[in-house]
């Protein structure tokens, strides 16, 4: 038994899971950066059973995405499992770096840089898998988005088609894409190793300061069962969803076999893209569209360059400030696009 606890994977498991010190004053509050970890498991397990039954051709993928819904057993529940996870997965993701904002967890630049990191990563994979199933908005989407890079001076034209391998997005477009796909959450686990060493380096900040250092106890019990309290309740709420209401954020012209020929009357991406979108469609120039876009994520990165003790204080609050006011423009595509829903029945009850 001494022999075992002597182990080193035992001793990093320990110390990073068990004897982790931990500010006594954090909240549940706290509790988001393990729910977006377990998550990122879930959305593994299930992506690597459905990624067996999938095929990336683009006269088969359509089918075998319904063939594991309807054919394989409990293969609707994984799906269903792993595509409302996603959507969960970036609420939680939202708010978690709202939090870290408000919280001015930048001051810790390994673990901010290495987060804005996994940002960029889950962004490229979300994109990735909703190609995969090969519908309507999947295929034009993956146009549209993929057409981005003709942006870029000079070599915008030869870039796309390097992507798609050919002219047209095709067989060797999709087997790339699943192949990314599949790649990505591997890189992902990785940056994640890196982004909780680090945060196990700094230590976690508390509700009223930065100087966690006094009044720690041990993260196990007493902030193990609040994480695992947690984690019931959101896994609950999934299987809630993806039960009874399971297409309830997907759009219906994916249930279409993608036609490069006819081309969709709107075209928009899932909820979490909803940002990009409106950002895209702000700027009539492509290239500043693009630019925009890669600011709007990268402009995370620059808040770890404010290092001057002087006016620190006036900083951080102005930056608060600002990313408080910013919040209602992030909403406005999702308001917008409820009330473009809603409008036909404000008509009806008009007339009436």
């Amino acid at each position: 038994m001494n022999s075992m606890k002597n182990h080193p994977i035992v001793k990093i498991l320990s110390k990073s899971l068990i004897k982790l010190p931990t500010p006594a004053s954090i909240s549940y509050m706290w509790n988001w950066g393990s729910i977006i970890g377990l998550t990122i498991s879930t959305q593994l397990i299930t992506g690597v059973l459905l990624a067996s039954h999938y095929n990336p051709n683009i006269s088969t993928a359509f089918n075998s995405v319904i063939h594991t819904s309807r054919d394989v057993d409990m293969g609707y529940g994984l799906r269903f499992i792993h595509m409302n996870t996603a959507s969960f997965f970036f609420i939680l993701i939202f708010i978690h770096i709202r939090r870290n904002i408000l919280n001015s967890s930048f001051k810790y630049n390994y673990t901010w840089a290495s987060g804005v990191v996994i940002i960029l990563i889950l962004i490229g994979t979300a994109f990735l898998g909703y190609v995969l199933p090969w519908g309507q908005i999947s295929f034009w989407g993956a146009t549209v988005i993929t057409n981005l890079l003709s942006a870029l001076p000079y070599i915008g034209t030869t870039a796309v088609q390097w992507l798609w391998g050919g002219f047209s997005i095709g067989n060797a477009t999709l087997g790339r894409f699943f192949t990314l796909h599949f790649l990505f959450p591997l890189i992902l686990v990785f940056i994640i190793v890196v982004h909780l060493a680090s945060l196990h380096t700094t230590g976690s900040n508390k509700p009223m300061g930065f100087n966690p250092n006094p009044d720690k106890i041990p993260f196990h019990p007493f902030f193990s069962l609040k994480d695992l309290l947690t984690v019931v309740i959101l896994f609950l709420f999934i299987l809630l969803i993806s039960i009874a209401l399971p297409f309830i954020i997907g759009d219906p012209e994916n249930f279409n076999l993608a036609n490069p020929i006819n081309t969709p009357i709107h075209i928009q991406p899932e909820w979490y893209f909803l940002f990009a979108y409106a950002i895209l469609r702000s700027i009539p120039n492509k290239l500043g569209g693009v630019l925009a876009l890669l600011i709007s994520i990268l402009s995370l990165l620059f808040l770890i360059l404010i290092k001057k003790k002087q006016n620190l204080k006036k900083i951080i609050t102005l930056i608060k400030k600002i990313f408080l006011g910013l919040q209602s423009s992030f909403l406005n595509p999702y308001l917008n696009r409820y009330e473009t829903s809603r409008a036909p029945l404000r008509t009806n009850r008009q007339s009436f």
